[in-house]
């Protein structure tokens, strides 16, 4: 998802204004009860592109920096009441980044620790690329694994918004958007095999979707894979993040690398809320006790800052369908 310095600078505006937070606090953890105030949030401050951690505890997520820092952390019980932690989840860039555009991460399991997969800026070329980094537990910082980036496809604007997908035989995949929109090409959501320690590709990536439909405008991005019914359904985030044309849409395939067929129309939208979500995106999906969950950023009211909502979500060959209450 395209951020700008400008926005970024907004949205930290925005929650320095809201929370009272200033560079002393960065340490402490401050709750956030957004939906308990009424503002239709389950955590009330800028937290985009969320990727959640499921853990004996409860939940770990990590968001897109601000707040002057790389990559944001939050904690929650019961994915309703969020806790923040002003400490920085990636404290130092890997060496071929350059500060100030490190967006949507994506953290897994790596054998007894975790691995990250970040979107920085490429020094060298400007463009947007995927990093990987590694972290012995989700409470300390994670350093970076390479002074190279993982996926850095120039010719192509760049690539962003990594996820990870771990299929029934074992194999864990990478997914990612070529950023094609930040130079007149087209966009495309990519997989990749990746090695056993996580830390490279295995094989060449295949393309699963472009943008072809009216409702994507000029792009489509932020990839989330999951295996259902004995099938693969593919939500994807689509058109401007910078206001309610951003909407989450949904594709089915019986085979792994596709051939998916999206949904003719999206899932979730500012319009088909009723305003409940404004520019819905960048989701992940969480499995609970209780159903599968959509965990996914939305705009204030004021369009500053995207804070965090959550919504059932009902995943089959059938379709995906969002409840939006």
């Amino acid at each position: 998802m395209r951020r700008t310095a400008q926005l970024v600078a907004l949205a930290l505006t925005g929650v320095l204004a809201m929370s009272g937070c200033g560079a002393a606090s960065q340490s402490a953890s401050t709750p956030s009860a957004g939906t308990a105030a009424g503002t239709g949030f389950v955590l009330d401050e800028d937290f985009p592109d969320p990727d959640v951690v499921s853990t004996d505890a409860g939940y770990v997520a990590f968001a897109t920096g601000s707040h002057g820092l790389n990559i944001r952390v939050a904690t929650s019980e019961d994915l309703d009441a969020w806790t923040v932690d002003r400490r920085d989840a990636l404290p130092a860039l890997p060496a071929w980044a350059s500060p100030g555009r490190t967006w949507a991460p994506e953290v897994t399991t790596l054998g007894d620790g975790y691995v990250m997969y970040v979107t920085a800026e490429h020094t060298a070329s400007g463009r947007q690329c995927i990093g990987v980094a590694v972290s012995p537990s989700l409470d300390e910082p994670f350093t970076p694994a390479s002074d190279e980036p993982l996926v850095c496809p120039v010719e192509e604007g760049g690539a962003i918004d990594a996820a990870t997908f771990d299929d029934e035989d074992g194999t864990r995949y990478l997914l990612w958007k070529t950023d094609g929109n930040c130079c007149a090409l087209d966009t495309r959501l990519m997989m990749a095999p990746l090695t056993a320690d996580g830390l490279s590709l295995a094989d060449a990536p295949v393309a699963l979707l472009t943008q072809d439909q009216p409702w994507e405008g000029a792009l489509v991005e932020a990839p989330t894979l999951v295996a259902r019914d004995g099938g693969y359904a593919l939500l994807y985030s689509a058109n401007d993040y910078g206001g309610d044309s951003y909407a989450v849409g949904a594709a089915w395939s019986d085979e792994l690398e596709g051939p998916y067929q999206k949904q003719p129309e999206p899932i979730l939208t500012t319009s088909g809320s009723d305003g409940a979500f404004r520019g819905p995106g960048g989701q992940d999906v969480v499995s609970t006790a209780d159903g599968d969950v959509l965990v996914f950023h939305g705009w204030d009211e004021q369009y500053i800052y995207r804070g965090l909502h959550t919504a059932p979500v009902r995943i089959g060959s059938a379709g995906v369908t969002v409840d939006i209450g």
